[in-house]
């Protein structure tokens, strides 16, 4: 990936219309990851950042990546432990008081349940699969809800295979599926808070979390072929799709999905 901004992102870049506002990302794992586009966009439109890491193991690769962003809290977050993500809410509250906007970028299931046949998944395997990439959501909305007083954006990573059959997305279809249905309650519980609730589903794309999908260069090869822009998307673009969504452009928006995919998903 060009790591240059084009032209659009260069005028959007000098809006700096996020200026002032507080967004907290969570799902960075490396340079490629979906979640670092959606920051750094995030923050050259203005916007202060916290950014969380998964452990120890994962902090060499994101720490340089927060530094590079200047982002005011750097916190470890593993939504499978136990208290890790109300401790990320508590530093957030403490250095900041409030919060404009939450992403979600955080998905796993066991390679064994992923990589087979849904029908023969694990009932641990789907369990943590949910926890992980659905209910975890959920729980950051309940946190972030008491810091938005005055409004605000959350934003979940869904992906087509929530709707359609997608071969070797297994597992995740019907996870995926319960996370966006889980963004349009969410929207509807939050909307008179002023709270709006996004699902952005980004095509094919070269991240660690996708490298586990069985014959993943093969879903690459066929997005190129039959989008209409005939083009792999790459993770600015999702940040500026993202970027967008928390603006005033969308104030009217909530409980959607945005497909951020060179129009794959419109193909028969």
């Amino acid at each position: 990936m060009n790591d240059q901004p084009n032209e659009l992102t260069k005028a959007a870049i000098q809006s700096k219309i996020l200026h002032g506002k507080r967004a907290l990302v969570m799902g960075i794992a490396n340079g490629n990851s979906i979640a670092f586009g959606c920051a750094r966009v995030f923050r050259q439109l203005g916007a202060d950042l916290a950014v969380t890491y998964l452990n120890e193991k994962a902090r060499p690769h994101v720490e340089p990546l927060a530094k590079e962003l200047g982002a005011s809290i750097f916190a470890p977050c593993d939504v499978a432990q136990s208290g890790q993500l109300e401790a990320v809410f508590r530093q957030i509250r403490e250095t900041w008081g409030s919060l404009d906007i939450a992403l979600h970028s955080i998905a796993f299931a066991p390679k064994e349940d992923l990589q087979g046949r849904l029908v023969d998944s694990s009932d641990e395997g789907f369990k943590v699969a949910m926890d992980i990439s659905c209910h975890s959501f959920v729980r950051m909305a309940r946190l972030a809800e008491p810091l938005m007083p005055d409004g605000g954006t959350l934003l979940a990573m869904s992906y087509h295979g929530a709707n359609k059959v997608v071969p070797n997305y297994n597992l995740m279809g019907p996870v995926k599926a319960a996370l966006e249905s889980a963004v349009r309650y969410l929207a509807y519980e939050l909307g008179d808070k002023h709270i709006r609730v996004h699902a952005v589903s980004p095509g094919p794309l070269k991240t660690r979390a996708a490298s586990g999908l069985k014959d993943f260069d093969v879903l690459l090869t066929e997005a190129i072929e039959r989008a209409p822009i005939g083009e792999l998307v790459d993770i600015d673009d999702v940040g500026l799709t993202a970027a967008y969504l928390t603006t005033p452009f969308a104030r009217r928006l909530t409980g959607t999905t945005t497909y951020v995919d060179g129009g794959l998903s419109i193909m028969a």
